[in-house]
């Protein structure tokens, strides 16, 4: 009986790839599967078919003959070769869904070594608004992981040695058979290192590493806003057998500042001014994180005029273009008057309100709003 195409058989096209293979190949297999068709003679045919196409498409060669020969370049007995993977191609294709199953790491791991990279650290440092737009270099004292100077990394007692753990053989890894399946997980003995320690050091109980204090120089760029973090590669925690370190990561947090409030790169402040200031005019000084400045204020300025002082804010951390000062002037209401003084703002109450139109020309319009407003 003439074989089917292999391609035919698992259902892709010609230029499929090894994902779409082993896609495919899944699908079929646990379809066709023995344990799911007991003394189905047609399905377990089929699922031999599969296999076989399986095997052969996922091997370079096996598949540039057949591509060029058709079944004859994969015939043994025509010099193609022949073999194939065996239940092996079958554990690889479905290693990576069984293996989450029995606790093990994928399909197809032959001797893969437990290497992992170690895990991030967050530190959040606090600093106050000038650090911030200024730029500082300051010390932190991080917990680390160092290597123990009893054992010297060997997790093992002084005088012992570690040993091949007998379950795995050293690989770290082992099969387990369930029906036509074989899994590979980690091994339970040794939990992946493929080693045990007999003795354990009494300084670190064999984990070969002891905690420490580890002091770091952090520099912070002029500029920088609340919330950003900054980066430094392999400062965060070891990695497993030899893994890579992770990483550090140092957020930082501004404090409150008595005098300003930033947003982005600009800053914002209130200015109280008197009465006679903000009717007559006259000159102020203001404070900025360079010095104090001084502003002219225009005659007859009103409450919550915001004069704005370029150039005067926080230098942007990326681009170093200068932010803003904006100064919001608050009109301050006189106290603890003295019986001269209030007479005088009688006096002058009693003027203003004569020509209330002229004086007050805001409080006239609202004036007349609220009698539009109780009329309609």
């Amino acid at each position: 009986m003439a074989k089917r195409d292999l391609y035919e058989v698992l259902g892709v096209n010609r230029d499929a790839s090894e994902d779409e293979l082993k896609k495919a190949y899944r699908k079929l297999a646990m379809k066709y599967h023995p344990d799911r068709n007991p003394d189905n003679k047609e399905a377990e045919e089929k699922f031999k078919e599969v296999k076989e196409a399986y095997e052969i498409l996922t091997d370079a060669n096996k598949r540039a003959a057949y591509d060029r020969y058709g079944h004859d370049g994969i015939n043994p007995q025509m010099g193609g070769g022949g073999g194939g993977q065996g239940f092996d191609g079958f554990a690889d294709a479905f290693g990576d869904i069984f293996g989450d199953i029995f606790g093990g790491g994928g399909g197809g791991g032959r001797g893969r070594s437990n290497v992992y990279r170690g895990a991030d650290l967050r530190y959040n440092l606090e600093i106050t608004l000038e650090e911030a737009a200024r730029g500082a270099d300051k010390t932190i004292r991080i917990p680390a992981q160092e290597e123990c100077g009893t054992c010297h990394g060997s997790g093992a007692k002084p005088g012992t040695q570690p040993k091949t753990c007998p379950t795995c053989g050293g690989a770290g890894q082992v099969r387990i058979q369930q029906g036509f399946f074989s899994i590979q997980q980690t091994c339970p003995k040794c939990h992946g290192s493929g080693r045990i320690i007999p003795e354990p050091c009494t300084t670190c109980g064999g984990a070969g590493r002891v905690k420490r204090q580890k002091t770091l120089e952090v520099k912070i760029p002029a500029g920088i806003d609340d919330g950003m973090r900054l980066r430094h590669g392999g400062q965060g925690e070891p990695g497993v057998n030899g893994g890579p370190a992770g990483d550090l990561y140092v957020e930082i947090h501004i404090k409150q500042h008595p005098v300003f409030q930033r947003d982005g790169d600009d800053l914002h402040c209130e200015m109280p001014i008197s009465f006679t200031t903000a009717a007559l005019g006259g000159e102020i000084e203001i404070p900025t994180l360079d010095g104090a400045a001084n502003i002219r204020i225009p005659a007859e300025t009103q409450s919550a005029k915001v004069f704005r002082l370029r150039g005067k804010g926080i230098r942007n951390v990326r681009t170093h273009a200068p932010g803003d000062l904006m100064v919001h002037v608050i009109v301050e209401t006189p106290v603890k008057l003295t019986d001269r003084q209030k007479e005088l703002l009688r006096e002058f109450g009693e003027i203003a309100s004569s020509n209330a139109e002229r004086h007050n020309p805001k409080a006239k319009s609202w004036m007349d709003k609220v009698k539009d407003f109780f009329s309609s």
